[in-house]
């Protein structure tokens, strides 16, 4: 049976891995900073799929957390075979009104914590010659807009980097960057979305199945939803000023976690 470690796993996108992954019979390593929440969590997917669930209670913007979760993901006797980089988070305000203590622990999280991980796994992955990555970006990848987006789009070009350094070498490494998806996200930054139309939302379930999708086709870059696919191929199409305006009136609040 294999094993996927999952980081940010208690809420959204997270969440819905979890759950989907459990359900297709793998076991978990289940990461979050909550160990209530975490242990709530294995618990019921051990007996609703009869899979065995991990908990490991890290903060990703520590160095101990970092380090406790790679040391895992380095553990040749109890190997993972699946890495979901999930956790993240956003800040409410603009650039230079956001603290930089804050702006810097976003780069540890979103940065720092995806390449050591990344690098871990696919360390490990390497040498049995099989596995997968998947961090979790965002659209706000493409569109100029803070640290926020900056980070993200820094995780795509990572990713599909190491994809390419690692083609041929049986590990899969995909960046996915959903849209605005109903999860805690937003909530947990006190983002209002009231002005995000209807149909911009989507299903994280559905979301999580069409990313394992992509991952099993060999993509690097997975946005998965049609409607999203037409944005970003718009957004290549409008000059970089625009984006940026459009961008300033919609916020900081494009964000998957």
């Amino acid at each position: 049976m294999t094993t996927a470690l999952i980081t940010g796993s208690t809420a959204g996108i997270g969440a819905a891995f979890a759950r989907r992954l459990a359900a297709d019979g793998h076991d978990l390593v289940l990461v979050a900073r909550d160990t209530k929440r975490l242990r709530e969590q294995a618990t019921e997917l051990h007996d609703r799929h009869g899979i065995e669930a991990e908990v490991l209670t890290a903060d990703l913007a520590e160095a101990t957390g970092i380090e406790a979760v790679a040391a895992r993901l380095g553990d040749r006797r109890n190997p993972v075979d699946l890495l979901i980089n999930n956790a993240g988070f956003g800040n409410k305000g603009r650039y230079l009104d956001v603290s930089m203590a804050d702006e810097l622990t976003m780069l540890k999280v979103h940065c720092e914590a995806v390449l050591r991980l990344t690098s871990a796994a696919a360390e490990a992955m390497r040498e049995r010659g099989r596995g997968g990555v998947v961090n979790v970006a965002s659209v706000a990848a493409f569109v100029p807009r803070g640290t926020y987006g900056a980070s993200k789009a820094w995780v795509v070009q990572f990713t599909q980097g190491a994809a390419r350094d690692l083609a041929g070498s049986g590990v899969r490494l995909m960046a996915l960057c959903p849209g605005f998806v109903r999860t805690e996200f937003h909530e947990r930054a006190g983002m209002g979305t009231d002005n995000i139309p209807g149909w911009m939302w989507l299903d994280a379930d559905k979301l999580v199945a069409a990313a394992l999708n992509d991952l099993a086709r060999g993509k690097s870059l997975s946005i998965p939803d049609p409607r999203y696919k037409a944005m970003m191929g718009a957004v290549k199409l409008l000059p970089r000023g625009m984006l940026g305006a459009v961008s300033s009136r919609t916020g900081r609040k494009y964000g998957p976690q």
